[in-house]
């Protein structure tokens, strides 16, 4: 299994380089926030900053999930893969494993930034509303929101267009940012968002498993 992650790694490196820049990017956009002088105002620029970002990197997990499924129908991996008696259960997991962990790659350095600034400024007063597990609720919505655009990707990485993906990325943005809105991000979000990617893993699965190689 590790050999079959490590392989996933290897082919798809650039989305791995890619996540970790956009982590750099939203680090550095968090100490700038962190460091705005209140008395200038909201810091809508570092804001409006982090928006083509993010949506760089909801379009990017998108194309990912796609450019595994794509690759593996056109080079013919997996039928590569089989004469080495490896069962298609385990190349699926190793893929989605290495989606995930591209997702953590961008996460986790951000979480622990995020929550060493809040242990900065938690002393003084802020006019942001800040409470005990907002970081928690916050990027556990932000990695269900990125492995539902993965769960697209994978989906639509079966078809042969290139374009599909990210107009599939596009679409769920379109549908979970005014879920986000409406629902907030507790409960309801989270159970909804887990059912789509139930769903969506469920479906590829058993697409990945039929489909000849």
């Amino acid at each position: 299994m590790f050999t079959l992650i490590k392989r996933e790694i290897e082919d798809h490196i650039v989305y791995f380089i890619g996540a970790a820049a956009c982590s750099l990017v939203f680090i550095a956009l968090s100490i700038a926030i962190a460091y705005h002088d209140k008395s200038d105002g909201p810091p809508l620029v570092w804001l409006s900053l982090s928006i083509p970002v993010g949506i760089i990197v909801i379009i990017g997990f998108g194309a990912m999930g796609a450019g595994q499924m794509y690759n593996d129908r056109t080079k013919k991996i997996s039928a590569l893969l089989s004469t080495l008696s490896v069962s298609r259960s385990r190349i699926l997991i190793a893929r989605i494993a290495a989606g995930i962990l591209a997702m953590l790659i961008l996460l986790v350095p951000l979480a622990v930034t995020i929550r060493i600034l809040l242990r900065i400024f938690a002393p003084y007063p802020v006019p942001y509303p800040v409470y005990e597990g907002i970081v928690t609720e916050v990027f556990t919505s932000a990695f269900l929101m990125g492995f539902a655009c993965y769960c697209i990707g994978l989906q639509t990485g079966f078809t042969s267009s290139k374009i599909a993906p990210t107009f599939g990325a596009i679409v769920l943005t379109c549908v979970l940012v005014p879920l986000i809105i409406i629902k907030g991000l507790g409960t309801h979000f989270v159970l909804l968002t887990l059912a789509f990617i139930a769903a969506s893993l469920i479906r590829t699965w058993n697409k990945f498993m039929t489909t000849a190689l």
